[in-house]
Order: C-alpha cells, then structure tokens, then sequence
C-alpha cells in the first residue's frame, strides 16, 4: 500500500506494488558449466631417451598416420651397439647351426671314452679277481683300479660337456637375438613416431634443442572427432549421468547452440578448483572445430510438466513470497537459472509481490 505518498510518487508506488500469479508451465533444470573443446585423442608426444634434436619431420596442421615419424633425435652410439649386436647375433646363429660339428666331435670323445672304460673295467676286474686269490701285487691292483675310475670319471665329464655345450650354443643364440631386439627397438626409441592417426596441433622444439624424458615436444590429436571438456562443481556433480542430453554455446558460432550428450565422467575432484571433469560428445557438430575452443554449456538434469513455477528474483533468502497477506513460507522444487517450482504454500491464483531486497 502507498499512503501518505506525493502524488508524483503515486505512480512508482503503484509500479513497484505491481503484483503477478504463478504460472503452469515446462521447467527444465539444467547444470551450468564453462566449456572448452579438444580433440579427442589429445596427447602430449614425449621422448623415451634425452639427446639433441636432429630433425622436425612434421609441422602444425600435418595429417598423420599412425607410427609416421615426428622428431628423429642424434643417435650415433645406439647405431654403434645395433651393429655390434647384428655381428654377435651372427656369430651365434652360425654357431647354433653348425652344433652338429661341434657335438659331433664331443660324441667321438665320448665314444673312445666308452671304449677306454670297458677296458679298464675289464682289466680291473681280472686284477681283482687275482688279488682275491693272492695273486699279483697291490700296487698293480691299485693300478688297475685307479685306471678304471679315472675312465668312469672322465667319460661323465664328457656326457655333461656335451649337455653343457648344446645348452650354452642354444643360450647364447637366444641372447644375441634378444640383444639384437633390444638393441633395435632402443634405435628406435631415437626416431619419435605417432601413436595415433590424427593431426599436429603443436609443435614445442626446433632442431638443435636439447630434449628430455620429461618434456613434451608436440602436440598430437583426432583430426575428425572433438570433445567437450568441462568442470563440474562438487555440489552439482550428483546430477550428472551418462547420456544426459546437453545443450552448448560456442563464442565462435554465436548465433548457433548445438545438441551434446554427456560421454565420460571423471570420479577424481580437483582439489584445487573443487570441480570434477566431465566430457561430452556432439551430435550435431559445427562444421569447422579447432582445439581449444570456449563456450558455455547447460546439462538438462530433470524436465517436469505442469510445474507451478515464478521468477527466482520473487522468492526470498527463507524460501518465502510476499503476499498480499505479507510473507508466506513455500516448499521449492525444480530450479532453473531464473525460475523456481512452487510445491505447496500458494497456487496459481495467490498474487504475489517482489520482496524488497
């Protein structure tokens, strides 16, 4: 009510008095949030081995396939060891392969050692046989038993050089084709190659930088297929699932929204800006996209017919509307950015006021 008002205020007081009803409509909640799109497949190229850059084989905006070579760093002493590694490779392979000269000499050895064992075997047991019937002299049975187990020994010292040196031939044949397999990938470490088919989107060092395991050297990603990259807040997040339909806004097509459905949501807070990372996908995307993008986004968390809905700026701090009985407490229900649904506490025929702020 105006009383005791000028008349030039009058007309004010009437404006500001002005009253509206709840209105039925659709109201559709949704969860704010800053974008910005990369392509999907986005990753940092590193080096696996420190050294000098050589040669950049690539530059920004390039289509790559996969493993196309991007950086060749100087390898002088990892060429130094494949050649090396290739020599004893063949070495070994002869030598695995040409064995049967090799046990082939053993078994003769073996062979004759047989032979010399029988015939210490042989006459040893004569001797024995005399020396039981007091027949000779302990020396000369001595002799002979000496003879006999020198041959047993030696003959088991050949069967297990012959086991030893097929092993060792086999081993070492294996070793050289690991050393050489280590050696070739560890060459191959020194020419950086893609990891995706996709596109350059950066490119960090020039030749005669010097580069670590720890510094990135380019940037690589999908040259088709981008992503929405977005922060949730921690009190939202819950209303997040998969598939959610969503709707984005980019700076660079202001006059265009395209459609969106939530593809990925990261479990893990960011401590330091209290949000978790959420990716969606387009499904009508623009028809030219570039890393790095803004925009703004709106999930659609919940849609309900019928709600009984005001402006936000008419419900108060207490969820209480003004009146023409004064402040009446509600019950809320569904927000939007600028509506509230009204569960209980005035319908659609309770006129209500702006609070005062």
């Amino acid at each position: 009510m105006c009383i005791g008002v000028p008349l030039f205020a009058l007309s004010y007081c009437q404006r500001a008095e002005q009253s509206l009803s709840p209105e039925v409509t659709t109201l559709t909640e949704s969860v704010y949030a800053s974008i910005t799109v990369q392509p999907e497949d986005l990753y940092n190229v590193h080096s696996s081995v420190g050294g000098i850059i050589k040669d950049v084989l690539v530059e920004e905006g390039d289509s790559v396939a996969y493993e196309t070579p991007l950086i060749q760093i100087k390898s002088t002493n990892p060429e130094m060891n494949l050649r090396n590694a290739q020599l004893a490779l063949d070495l070994a392979k002869r030598n695995y392969e040409g064995r049967a000269n090799v046990l082939n000499e053993i078994r003769d050895e073996i062979s004759i050692a047989q032979l010399k064992l029988e015939n210490d075997s042989i006459n040893f047991v004569k001797q024995r046989n005399l020396w039981n019937k007091n027949i000779g002299t302990q020396n000369t049975y001595e002799t002979r038993e000496l003879a006999y187990l020198t041959a047993k020994a030696n003959l088991n010292l050949l069967n297990n050089r012959l086991l030893r040196t097929e092993q060792d031939l086999l081993t070492k044949w294996e070793e050289a084709q690991n050393n050489y397999r280590n050696a070739k990938s560890t060459q191959g470490d020194y020419t950086i190659k893609s990891r995706i088919e996709g596109r350059v989107y950066e490119v960090m060092k020039e030749p005669g930088e010097i580069v670590n395991v720890q510094e990135p050297l380019a940037v690589l990603g999908n040259a088709k297929q981008f992503i929405i990259e977005m922060e949730i807040d921690e009190v939202d997040i819950t209303k997040i699932v998969l598939g959610q339909r969503t709707i984005i806004s980019l700076d660079a097509y202001p006059d265009e929204v395209f459609n969106a459905f939530i593809s990925q949501i990261y479990p893990r807070k960011n401590m330091a800006t209290q949000t978790f990372k959420v990716e969606a996908k387009f499904l009508n995307p623009p028809t030219k996209l570039f890393s790095g993008l803004s925009g703004e986004a709106n999930i659609i968390t919940r849609v309900k017919e019928e709600a009984l809905v005001i402006p936000r700026t008419y419900l108060t701090d207490k969820n209480e509307v003004k009146t023409e009985d004064g402040l009446v407490p509600v019950q809320t229900g569904l927000q939007s950015l600028d509506q509230v649904e009204i569960l209980s506490g005035i319908d659609a025929t309770t006129k209500i006021y702006l609070p005062k702020q």
